[in-house]
């Protein structure tokens, strides 16, 4: 393959990875040692937050009568896309049950988990998206109780537009509490809510931790990095709608990668060249962001043909990749890794970011080489069960005592044969 970097990444700056873990691993033990008054005591340190945890329904009422009616109107236009988009992916798993041979059935179920206890973020940027996304897909797939929190501002709490989105979403119960304490209060069921069977949502590195160290005895979505996002272009792409796409992602922040893969080098300059204007148009907080991550991570890359710009993005395995280039269908069919796929010039990832409808909490980091987004199978127990019959009884019972005695389990051999000798049905009891 040959390849060219008309620009490269920097040598990724060391991050102290194992001092966020330790942060992590002591807030954690005290809160589970503590309860609320260790939790509590977070918030009022870290979040500068005073006030109840629980947000009340007149809290929400109040939240809500400030957020503008027209926006109002979008977000529920955001939010019948997402919930649509669940309900035809719900449709596509089902229970069955197969009759593997006479007398031999087995079935599988699916089985919503109890619990859900879902992030959302509310740092630099009021995260109403995020929202949408996580509580309305776990709805979807028949999650009973959804707990919802995100950090509170000082003075003010959750953003107004999030708590409409958290409601409008079906949030059983919000908590205005953030960050590690927020995804420990979740995980342990604290101010009364029942212990989240599983933990999603996205948020900081100290977030991230805290879902990654729960992991285990509870679920987590996935172990999620700095978003990312590639465009593949050819000589049919614009640009400049180009270089906005590129720094429309990178300023999520400062160490989010952005990446041009194409077979045109004219393009690939002109690109190059219009990002920085883009990026000083922004506001000054998304400018530092997006200036960091440009300097430090955007990647251009020039290859000879479309085959090669294809495999470049399979084995990067970005988490949002946009494709900008002629014969869409090929592209599709090329592609192979990547959390979600943007197709043509027309579409955007900020569309797929905030109210197309397939979920935008996504594997990052190049997981999408062997996993894929959330989705509502993620709240669904894919169980499975069998039921021998009599005449089934003789050829399992020998079968699977033969194989039992060839692998040294003599206990499963005899449990076999028992049925062998005295089918299930004719059992009495002692």
């Amino acid at each position: 393959m040959a390849i060219r970097y008309l620009k490269q990444a920097r040598e990724a700056a060391e991050f102290a990875e194992q001092d966020v873990s330790d942060t992590v691993a002591v807030m954690l033990a005290r809160i589970k040692s503590g309860g609320e008054a260790v939790a509590l005591e977070y918030a009022s340190k870290l979040d500068g937050w005073d006030a109840p945890v629980e947000v009340s329904e007149t809290d929400i009422a109040k939240a809500v009568r400030q957020v503008p009616e027209a926006l109002r109107d979008d977000i529920r236009w955001a939010y019948e896309n997402i919930k649509r988009f669940a309900q035809a992916q719900l449709a596509t798993v089902s229970e069955m049950e197969v009759e593997l041979r006479p007398g031999l059935f087995a079935g599988q179920k699916l089985i919503p988990v109890s619990s859900v206890g879902a992030y959302v973020p509310g740092g630099r940027y009021a995260h109403i998206a995020s929202a949408l996304m996580t509580i309305t897909t776990a709805k979807v797939a028949g999650v009973q109780h959804v707990t919802a929190c995100s950090p509170p501002k000082a003075g003010q709490g959750i953003h107004p537009a999030i708590l409409f989105a958290m409601q409008l979403a079906g949030a059983d119960k919000i908590l205005a509490i953030g960050g590690v304490q927020g995804i420990a209060a979740m995980a342990e069921g604290l101010f009364e809510t029942p212990s989240a069977d599983i933990l999603i949502g996205p948020g900081n590195a100290y977030v991230a931790e805290a879902k990654r160290q729960m992991f285990g005895p509870v679920g987590i979505d996935m172990f999620a990095g700095p978003t990312d996002s590639m465009v593949v272009a050819d000589n049919t792409a614009d640009a400049l709608t180009v270089a906005w796409d590129l720094v429309s992602q990178a300023e999520h922040g400062h160490n989010s990668p952005v990446w041009l893969v194409t077979d045109n080098e004219a393009l690939a300059r002109n690109v190059m060249a219009l990002v920085p204007g883009c990026i000083a148009e922004l506001p000054e907080l998304n400018r530092a962001a997006a200036t960091a991550a440009w300097r430090d991570l955007g990647e251009v890359i020039v290859c000879d043909n479309h085959v090669e710009v294809a495999e470049v993005a399979n084995r990067y395995g970005p988490e949002h990749l946009h494709v900008q280039a002629a014969d869409l269908d090929w592209w599709q069919g090329a592609l192979t890794s990547y959390g979600s796929l943007f197709l043509g010039a027309d579409t955007t990832v900020s569309f797929g970011d905030k109210a197309a409808g397939p979920n935008h909490t996504l594997p990052t980091s190049g997981a999408a080489r062997y996993t894929g987004g959330l989705s509502v199978h993620k709240f669904l127990k894919v169980v499975t069960y069998q039921r021998a019959e009599s005449e089934v009884l003789p050829d399992i019972a020998r079968v699977t005592a033969n194989i039992s005695r060839h692998e040294g389990m003599e206990g499963h051999a005899r449990a076999a044969d028992l049925r062998l000798r005295q089918p299930q049905s004719k059992l009495k009891l002692a």
